[in-house]
């Protein structure tokens, strides 16, 4: 049995460390940025969307009515040759109130299932966002202190956390010229 342990490079163990807070700097902005995605897409289902395609219904609604008055009278007045271009007015009106209505339920049918399509995986998304925000610092501290511990171990000086600046050149000694 060995009296001591080989430790032979702390430096990885600090490298995965640094390598850890990295990601943990790119992750948690991604991580908001989904959350708030899933915010603004409630709301323009919502407001946005509702509004319009309620207001597109009371729109085409109206124009749907204007082409059966145009209809009635061509009928009235017995002009054959109006009348066909009446009817596929209100036939091409129709449609549209009917395209208006359908958006305007589908519309209306992922107000009411989008929180309970969307809440599962939010509810991952925020225990993702805790471990990161959470978890993820105390592993990097136990990390620190655990190249610490075997750098001290080793009886050698643990590695820097700070970049070490580059040694000064001579030029830069010398003032600079204008």
């Amino acid at each position: 049995m060995a009296e001591r342990a080989h430790v032979s490079s702390v430096d990885a163990l600090e490298a995965f460390r640094a390598t850890l807070i990295i990601y943990l700097s790119k992750a948690r902005p991604v991580l908001e940025e989904v959350s708030s995605d899933i915010l603004r897409t409630r709301m323009w289902l919502q407001n946005d969307q509702r509004i319009h395609w309620e207001t597109q219904l009371r729109r085409r609604t109206k124009e749907l009515e204007q082409a059966q008055q145009a209809l009635s009278s061509a009928r009235v007045s017995d002009f054959r040759e109006h009348i066909s271009t009446e009817q596929m007015a209100v036939q091409q009106a129709r449609r549209a109130v009917d395209e208006a209505e359908g958006k305007l339920k589908r519309v209306k049918m992922w107000n009411r299932e989008f929180d309970s399509r969307v809440q599962p995986l939010a509810k991952q998304l925020e225990k993702l966002h805790t471990v990161l925000s959470h978890d993820m610092i105390q592993a990097s501290a136990y990390l620190t202190q655990a190249v610490n511990t075997l750098a001290a171990y080793a009886g050698t000086a643990p590695p820097s956390t700070s970049p070490t600046p580059p040694p000064e050149s001579s030029t830069a000694a010398e003032p600079a010229k204008t």
